[in-house]
């Protein structure tokens, strides 16, 4: 029974007739998303790689090669909403070593707010990218729904490899190097300044604000040309690609899904200097951020080096972060103090700006 008081009296309320639990915007929780996964049935002798927290993609083996499955929605950005679509799905292809080639697409539109202006727009964006990435369109589903104030994507992402060429998240080993292109959080500078260009304007100036929206192209969001370069340039044993949570969250994912300990240091992790400011103008951790755009990877030693030039040779900043060293999995940070936990974000930053925003400022 629980106890609650009134103004007059206690009353008595039975546990059972408590209201459920409403779960906030963001990742489901990862202890009932393990939860999940553990009861999904994976008995096809053909499954290389399932589900599980860390494993962005599916691994079938095809015979001659694997296919490579990912799955993702858009649900924070509404402008160049198909653009994203191909590229964050695209990435996640990426970072298993395989080359992106098939994407279906399902569209969900707002009942009484759609145009058909607005599904050309969408068409055309993800058209234009899969053009630019080779990726070839091979069905999906589109309609006009109840209850949405504003578009929803979910792309299904189909790639290709060899099994050789395969990497995991799963592959981290101790003595590995930790690396990271570009900086964090390039997608969510690039969507606040899309989003909330109103509220932004009383940090910024509209050059500024123009130029973090920008974001979304340059530095850019994908991690398809990181990877390959990377690969050509020396061994990766692990990719990742920090979306929602940010860097934090991917690091922690990587954490387990190689069963390693990462050892990082905050102050080596690049933080482009507008990126600071929105998150100072809106009071979130860079680091927890959704961050496509920036690829984690992990890589011995003795190519950490080759993989940094190669990278930098091509106009990919990047940056050696940390390590892998044996110990439980966990993530921790270097500080003054010595070591202490890196937080795992329970959601992503950007949710708080998003509950209950008018999407469309």
């Amino acid at each position: 029974m629980r106890v609650v008081a009134t103004p007059t009296s206690l009353i008595l309320i039975p546990i059972d007739f408590m209201p459920p639990k409403i779960l906030p915007v963001g990742k489901l929780p990862i202890e009932l998303l393990e939860g999940l996964i553990s009861q999904a049935p994976t008995q096809d002798p053909r499954l290389v790689l399932g589900p599980g927290i860390g494993l962005d993609c599916a691994v079938i083996d095809a015979g001659p090669t694997l296919m490579v499955y990912k799955s993702d929605p858009i649900t924070f950005a509404t402008d160049e909403i198909g653009w994203y679509a191909v590229q964050v799905n695209a990435n996640d292809i990426a970072t298993s070593g395989a080359q992106p080639r098939w994407f279906l697409l399902t569209v969900l539109l707002p009942a009484g707010q759609t145009t058909e202006e607005l599904v050309q727009q969408i068409s055309t964006q993800v058209y234009r990218a899969c053009r630019d990435l080779g990726i070839t369109v091979i069905g999906g589903h589109t309609e006009i729904t109840q209850g949405l104030e504003r578009p929803i994507l979910v792309g299904t992402m189909i790639g290709e490899v060899t099994r050789e060429k395969l990497v995991t998240p799963r592959g981290a080993k101790p003595g590995d190097r930790i690396l990271l292109t570009k900086g964090v959080p390039i997608e969510a500078t690039a969507i606040l300044a899309r989003e909330f260009p109103q509220r932004l304007a009383a940090h910024l100036s509209a050059d500024e604000i123009h130029h973090a929206a920008q974001f979304l192209y340059n530095p850019g969001i994908s991690v398809v040309r990181d990877a390959g370069i990377a690969l050509q340039a020396g061994q990766v044993t692990a990719m990742h690609d920090p979306t929602e949570g940010g860097l934090a969250s991917a690091l922690w994912e990587l954490a387990q899904a190689s069963n390693s300990c990462l050892v990082i240091d905050r102050r080596a992790v690049t933080i482009p200097a507008l990126s600071q400011r929105i998150c100072q103008a809106f009071n979130l951790d860079p680091l927890a951020a959704i961050a496509s755009g920036a690829l984690l990877l992990a890589t011995p030693q003795v190519h950490a080096q080759p993989i940094l030039k190669a990278l930098e040779s091509e106009g990919i900043a990047c940056a050696e972060i940390g390590s892998v060293e044996t110990g439980p999995a966990a993530v921790w940070q270097r500080s003054n103090a010595g070591r202490e936990l890196l937080p795992r974000p329970e959601r992503d930053e950007i949710t708080k700006l998003f509950e209950g925003a008018e999407f469309y400022s």
